[in-house]
């Protein structure tokens, strides 16, 4: 229970009142439960969008993606703008780009990318919403977040001192894997399969772009990978 609620203080906004120990082991195993926090997110945002069924769709989609940011803190966003500025501002080079990760002002690549994969968001909520289809708004967050446990299971982190490197000492791989199994199929099963392997084939180029550029995944890149797949898991039902 302790490394859900711990998984659920990192991930969210929800208030969770409750005195974590925060020991190692619990810290290693909050990872496992990344899936079931994207899952809850998206439960939350379904209902939202539920409750506001009786509004315009333009005005229910815009409600629904603010929640969505407000609700995670735009920890993902931030992630997102950091990779964005490094990957221009780095000219290729590793050390310069790990550097530019850590500066907290966002450069004007990290705006425009920011703005282009929030606009694509909103609009494929729209159209789902319109379509009153909820269950791809349920399952993009959790696929999102089973792209954390795929990249920490397949990718060297190569930030020293990093966030993620008491979580990644101490993540049991055994679980990791069957964990990410489970969400895949879980997803495949009522998101259909294409749109998991689609997921799969974008989270496989944010690797081997992460593995070019950086030598291995930061924090910055898990982050990353969680807004891309979400856009691209609802773009993806829309499209298909």
């Amino acid at each position: 229970m302790e490394s859900l609620l711990i998984a659920l203080q990192f991930l969210t906004r929800i208030p969770v009142d409750f005195q974590l120990t925060a020991n190692d082991a619990a810290l290693g195993r909050s990872v496992l439960y990344y899936p079931l926090v994207g899952f809850l997110i998206g439960v939350l945002l379904s209902f939202l969008a539920l409750v506001l069924s009786g509004a315009p769709d333009m005005v229910a989609a815009a409600v629904v993606l603010s929640a969505w940011v407000l609700l995670t803190g735009g920890l993902h966003l931030d992630g997102l703008a950091d990779c964005a500025d490094a990957w221009v501002g780095g000219l290729g080079d590793e050390q310069r780009s790990l550097r530019i990760m850590k500066d907290p002002a966002a450069g004007p690549i990290a705006v425009l990318v920011l703005l282009l994969v929030m606009l694509v968001k909103f609009t494929a909520l729209f159209v789902l919403i319109q379509q009153n289809d909820l269950i791809p708004l349920m399952l993009a967050p959790l696929l999102g977040r089973c792209a954390i446990l795929l990249l920490m299971l397949s990718t060297p982190y190569v930030s020293p001192k990093g966030m993620a490197e008491k979580l990644l000492a101490n993540l049991p791989l055994g679980e990791a894997r069957t964990v990410v199994v489970v969400s895949l199929a879980f997803a495949g099963l009522f998101m259909g399969w294409a749109n998991v392997l689609l997921a799969c084939g974008l989270l496989f180029w944010v690797r081997y772009a992460a593995l070019t550029r950086l030598g291995g995944a930061t924090g910055d890149v898990y982050g990353a990978a969680v807004e891309l797949i979400e856009t691209a898991g609802l773009l993806a039902v829309v499209l298909l």
